[in-house]
């Protein structure tokens, strides 16, 4: 009698043969996940260089195109405005240094998602990541406001920021709001249904520590986002989805009392940002304004790549405070200073003028855009519902409405992937007005855009992960069993 362990079944084997080349990128949620520590690239950086050697390694071997041409112009086109930003840097190490972020973050890293991911699997399996790295990072946060082990808060140390720790206190909540995202996305589409059990349960499991990031800017995006991904849904469901968040809200703020007299506050302020701001909404104005008054001198490439430092206090009035205050979650008190607007749009402005703006937002809207465009398509024909009624899943395709049938066998478009890609694209878009770059977590906006560039350019249409055997492959199944 042989001990020997049974082979693994074949069409198991070929799945998890057919994630391979997406854990690269799946890695990069994972190491996010690691305590930072601050000063210098950090383990994620480290390994998005070389999953982008990796992808030149597999092109250079299969010997086939990197991109799409309309993908390669609008991630190539940035590099035009970078380029001449970083010739008019202060320094040569200014502007290499500058060069090779933005690279990192809106070239290099989107490419690489654009080359690795494949079909819709591949899709779903780093779009979990995202999930799975905001529920860590929603745990630690919660544990902090509970314990008061929090960044510092209004002289409590009950900030919830993950392992980013005090001095990036936006970095758990762009991952947290950025999981939800993808949960919802994941819940409203045509997944398999266990995924969207599952993905619907952390969507509910993400609000909490998103409230307690007291993050005005990611509630706003998160909730925008989100209500576009309930309206492009359907009518009944949105007012179904709207019905029982008012309701749930109800009970547990006034039933309960859950809420703190802290994110009252935070969430009143947000109507009073023009009437009586406090001071941090005080010194974003007036980085704005120095932002513009940057501009203005250099209208078409801006002062240079990492230049707002330099030039803010010539540009800023003196309602500017010296910078903001960091304390708590394992950090001693100090001033922070404010080195860039907290505006994407206007960061851009003024480091690289209109010539790098319209390079960069154009690309933007152009994903925006046709991304959009392929998702309303989608849903107006009502190809997937109406092949789900027909199929019901059981033509091996593993998910009912999505099946390898037809004219074109396995390469039915997948509505969960366009409601996850255009909203974390929208994400981002709305979280730019009052945000930027910078910090660990800015590795995740970079596969964000990947992601929805892979929607709006690559085809956008998924194919799955088992494809129709051949008689040759059907050979081999029978031999084994």
């Amino acid at each position: 009698m042989s001990l020997a362990p049974a082979p693994l079944p074949l069409p198991f084997a070929r799945r998890a043969a057919g994630l391979v080349p997406v854990l690269p990128l799946v890695a990069l949620p994972a190491l996010l996940a690691l305590p930072v520590t601050h000063g210098g690239a950090g383990p994620a950086d480290v390994v998005s260089a070389l999953v982008v050697v990796y992808c030149a390694v597999r092109l250079l071997r299969e010997r086939r195109r990197p991109l799409p041409p309309a993908a390669a112009v609008v991630l190539g086109l940035p590099v035009v405005g970078l380029a001449l930003a970083a010739m008019g840097a202060s320094s040569p190490e200014a502007g290499l240094t500058g060069l090779g972020r933005y690279l990192q973050v809106f070239v290099l890293v989107p490419a690489a998602v654009l080359i690795l991911v494949r079909d819709r699997t591949d899709f779903r399996v780093l779009a979990w990541s995202f999930v799975g790295l905001a529920l860590w990072q929603g745990a630690v946060g919660v544990h902090q406001y509970v314990t008061g082990t929090g960044a510092s808060y209004q002289g409590e140390d009950v900030r919830a920021v993950g392992t980013f720790g005090a001095h990036d206190v936006m970095g758990m909540a762009t991952a947290v709001s950025l999981g939800l995202v993808c949960a919802a996305g994941i819940a409203l589409g045509r997944a398999a249904v266990w995924q969207r059990a599952a993905a619907t349960g952390c969507a509910v499991l993400l609000l909490p520590p998103l409230a307690l990031s007291f993050s005005r800017g990611a509630w706003i995006a998160t909730a925008l986002t989100c209500a576009v991904q309930l309206a492009l849904t359907g009518l009944r469901r949105t007012l179904k989805v709207a019905l029982a968040v008012a309701a749930a809200g109800v009970v547990l703020a006034g039933g309960f009392g859950v809420g703190t007299a802290q994110l009252q506050e935070r969430i009143d302020s947000i109507a009073r940002v023009g009437d009586a701001p406090d001071q941090s909404v005080v010194d974003r104005y007036a980085l704005w304004a120095s932002a513009g008054g940057m501009w203005r001198e250099q209208p078409l490439t801006g002062v240079g790549l990492k230049g707002f430092p330099e030039h803010r206090d010539g540009h800023a009035t003196l309602a500017l405070s010296s910078g903001s205050d960091v304390e708590g979650a394992g950090t001693e008190y100090r001033r922070q200073e404010l080195l860039s607007p907290h505006s994407m749009y206007l960061l851009v402005l003024s480091e690289q003028g209109l010539i790098g703006l319209l390079a960069l937002g154009g690309g933007w809207l152009a994903l925006l855009v046709v991304g959009g465009r392929r998702l309303l398509r989608l849903r107006g024909r009502g190809r997937l519902r109406g092949h789900a009624r027909a199929c019901g899943g059981g033509h091996g395709c593993g998910d009912a409405g999505v099946c390898g049938d037809g004219p074109e066998p396995g390469r039915e478009p997948a509505p969960d992937c366009g409601l996850v890609a255009c909203g974390l694209l929208l994400w981002l878009l709305t979280d730019f007005v009052y945000g930027d770059i910078g910090g660990p977590s800015t590795l995740l906006v970079a596969l964000s855009l990947g992601l929805a560039a892979w929607w709006a350019l690559a085809g956008g249409e998924c194919r799955d992960a088992v494809p129709r055997s051949t008689a040759a492959e059907r050979a081999e199944e029978a031999a084994a069993r």
